[in-house]
Formats: structure tokens, sequence, C-alpha cells
């Protein structure tokens, strides 16, 4: 059984991604929510993923998430013709899934 530590191991965990991936802090700013929101209604606020298309009026549950992975990439992170907008369960499930077997390869 594994040991349940709780919040500060969480915390430990948060802070070791950022230092390793700085450009993560880009979430954070009010330029990205300006971009995020502008995806969004773009999008209707539906799911473009295939087979999807939910319309979500709770964006708390939508992403704006990059068709291709930034990886740090400025350009890429910022273009909004690389983004599009999932809602959580495709963009936590399916993608998820699709990006993880491109980067093992």
């Amino acid at each position: 059984m594994k040991p349940r530590l709780g919040a500060p191991l969480d915390m430990d965990a948060s802070r070791r991604r950022d230092a390793e991936q700085p450009w993560r802090k880009w979430y954070k700013t009010a330029d990205w929510q300006r971009l995020r929101e502008e995806v969004l209604i773009r999008d209707m606020f539906t799911c473009q993923m295939i087979g999807c298309g939910k319309f979500m009026a709770d964006t708390s549950q939508l992403v704006a998430d990059h068709k291709r992975p930034h990886r740090g990439d400025h350009d890429l992170f910022w273009d909004i013709g690389n983004l599009q907008c999932l809602c959580k369960p495709c963009h936590d499930g399916l993608k998820a899934r699709q990006e993880a077997r491109t980067l093992r390869w």
C-alpha cells in the first residue's frame, strides 16, 4: 500500500515540475486567460474532439488544448491556430493517451 502523505508531497511535485518546465508559468498569466477565452468563444464552447462535440456552458469543464504539443516553444504556445477547445474528459483521457503514445516513439 502506498503511503498517503497528501498535499505537501503534491506541492513538492508541482514545484519540481515548475522548475523543470519554466513555461508552465505561462498558464498563470492574464494573457493566457484572454487567449483561452478567445479559443472557447471561437469554438462556441464545444469540444472539438472527433466523435465528442459536447457543448459545455460551464467553462471550468473546458480546456484550451494545444493541438500540437508546444514543449516550451514560445511561438507554438501562443499560436491561436494551434489551440482548440476540448472538454476535460476528452483532454484528460483520449488526448492524454494519444500524446503519451507519441512521446514513447
